[in-house]
């Protein structure tokens, strides 16, 4: 089965920066559409972004849009979400999530477009 295993998570200052990394198994990795999201208290788990099997479509929450970068390495299985300019706001709980189907030009961003998911790894941002 596809197994999904987050890293890279952690305590920084508002103003720095955090790369997270998902590691996949399992299933063709070139061939898995993936997303991450997360879970700030309190509220329910949201859609941050997603990747297409190649890269080369990408797609953003508007409040990321110009401070996270999606990627991902399919040679080494992994995709990562570079987060620059962090705030107290986006602490949360963030998960990676992965779907066998193609990225979807239009859904995308629910929960249910995803059928495996990570653990979760906890980012703190500091006033």
């Amino acid at each position: 089965q596809v197994q999904l295993v987050e890293s890279g998570g952690g305590v920084v200052q508002a103003g720095g920066s955090l790369r997270l990394s998902c590691v996949a198994s399992g299933f063709t990795f070139s061939n898995l559409a993936m997303a991450w999201f997360r879970q700030r208290p309190g509220e329910e788990r949201e859609f941050v972004a997603a990747i297409s099997w190649t890269g080369s479509r990408t797609r953003y929450t508007e409040s990321v849009k110009e401070r996270f970068t999606i990627s991902r390495d399919n040679a080494k299985n992994t995709m990562y979400l570079q987060m620059n300019g962090l705030k107290p706001d986006d602490t949360g709980a963030y998960y990676c999530a992965a779907t066998r189907r193609p990225l979807h030009p239009t859904h995308y961003s629910a929960q249910g477009d995803y059928d495996y998911w990570g653990q979760g790894v906890q980012v703190t941002v500091s006033f």
